[in-house]
């Protein structure tokens, strides 16, 4: 009888050490899949969520969360859309738990350059926020004549003003790098 009992025990030690070693397998799994999960694919799982954006120069965007590109989104103001890079991003709060792949390598595609190309060539409206300037940004209004491949030609007006040979106070050449949003002057659609 003693040796029945030495050897229940064993194997119960055995059974517990194997579900310690498979648990510890699963957290480790997890921390892996967790490693390859990136920002765009948190915020699509995020889409049609109200969340904050904190601006790395220090400004709060809030609204619906309406797109998660490759290298930016896209947030529903009340009354404006708001184009924000990744990298102007300091933190989001509001996003859901759980992240989603993009499948569609033409939904992933779409980066900065071709939604500011689409922008220049809608002669839209825009307000650009940049890094810079006392208060950490700066506010330009009016219209992208064109895109490069890091920067853009922004014809500067008043705001509210039509993009006019004369109502164009200067040409800016922007870098990508220094633009923090995009937002549009003109209301949002419902």
């Amino acid at each position: 009888m003693r040796w029945d009992a030495l050897f229940e025990d064993m194997e119960a030690q055995f059974a517990a050490e194997n579900r310690l070693l498979q648990e510890s397998e699963i957290a480790e799994r997890v921390r892996i899949d967790a490693a390859g999960v990136g920002m765009a694919d948190r915020l699509r799982a995020s889409i049609n969520l109200r969340v904050m954006v904190h601006l790395v120069s220090g400004s709060t965007l809030a609204g619906l969360l309406s797109h998660a590109g490759s290298q930016l989104l896209v947030l529903n103001e009340q009354q404006h859309q708001v184009l924000v890079p990744y990298a102007a991003i300091g933190r989001c709060s509001g996003l859901a738990r759980h992240a989603l792949t993009e499948p569609s390598v033409v939904r992933q595609r779409p980066d900065l350059g071709r939604a500011l190309r689409a922008l220049s060539r809608d002669r839209s409206n825009l307000a650009l926020t940049l890094a810079g300037g006392s208060q950490g940004e700066v506010t330009l209004h009016g219209v992208i004549d064109r895109v490069g491949r890091d920067y853009v030609d922004f014809a500067v007006t008043g705001p509210g003003e039509a993009r006019r040979a004369a109502n164009v106070i200067e040409m800016a050449a922007v870098p990508f790098t220094v633009l923090r949003a995009i937002r549009s002057t003109q209301p949002a659609m419902a």
